[in-house]
């Protein structure tokens, strides 16, 4: 289970960079005061705007960096006072993938399984049995150096797996992808919600309205750094009065645009 309470982070630079030493800065609330709950077996979908602080917030969560304020926990473990142990309970697959190029498939997943304090035999075993969730045997031996958008994504994936997490966070995962691995990714996460798959905590941020749509269980809407709405997708339907999600996203995340126009 994964809990955000009141985080918010903000950021300050200069317009233009260095180019204008004297400008005085600006200041970037990049995320406001954002509250989420994912829990066991279910998809929990952060949606939002480019911009809107999605990744941001994701990034505290796998302590990239801290929060000027709020509460994150994984499993009841606070991600500032325990990052380490937080970790051990995340498979967090960002918006870089960042394989060894060099390495077989096989061999970017047993190194990471390696890294989790994992036995080589047991890293091993673990790299098999993803290649079968993933449908990538057939990439598994071969050099990543030269895979295509959604062999990178399966790789990345089963590497950000590999020690069994039981809670999953994505980031965009499939920006670039094709629809047979977009397809693929999205079996995958349904299994490793369900019972079968462990009953795992995903949480999936996404500005495609069609992927969270088909996905995720609970969305959250977020808007300039904040949450503006949450619930399933039905529940935003209704509480917009429309019949198309997109129609539902745009009237909560813009709302404040649509309001300002004459």
């Amino acid at each position: 289970m994964i809990s955000i309470s009141q985080l918010s982070k903000q950021f300050t630079s200069r317009p233009g960079g260095s180019v204008f030493k004297r400008a005085p800065k600006q200041i970037v609330r990049a995320v406001q005061h954002l509250d989420l709950d994912a829990p066991n077996g279910r998809i929990t979908g952060l949606l939002g705007p480019n911009g809107a602080g999605k990744t941001t917030s994701l990034r505290m969560l796998a302590g990239l960096f801290a929060p000027d304020s709020g509460a994150i926990s994984v499993d009841g473990i606070d991600v500032r006072q325990a990052p380490q142990q937080a970790l051990a309970r995340m498979g967090v697959l960002g918006d870089a993938h960042g394989l060894y190029p060099r390495l077989s498939a096989r061999e970017n997943i047993v190194y990471f399984g390696r890294l989790q304090g994992m036995e080589a035999d047991a890293a091993n075993a673990r790299a098999e049995a993803l290649a079968e969730l993933l449908d990538m045997r057939a990439i598994l031996d071969r050099r990543s150096e030269g895979f295509s958008q959604g062999e990178r994504m399966k790789t990345a994936l089963a590497r950000a797996l590999v020690h069994d997490p039981a809670n999953i966070v994505l980031d965009e995962p499939t920006n670039g992808l094709d629809v047979l691995a977009t397809r693929a990714l999205r079996e995958a996460l349904r299994h490793l919600r369900s019972p079968a798959g462990g009953s795992k905590c995903i949480v999936f941020s996404s500005h495609i309205m069609q992927e969270v749509e088909l996905l995720c269980d609970h969305v959250v809407v977020m808007a300039r750094g904040r949450s503006v709405a949450e619930g399933s997708v039905a529940a935003l339907l209704e509480r917009t009065g429309q019949r198309r999600f997109e129609d539902a996203f745009v009237a909560l995340a813009f709302a404040d645009t649509l309001e300002a126009r004459p």
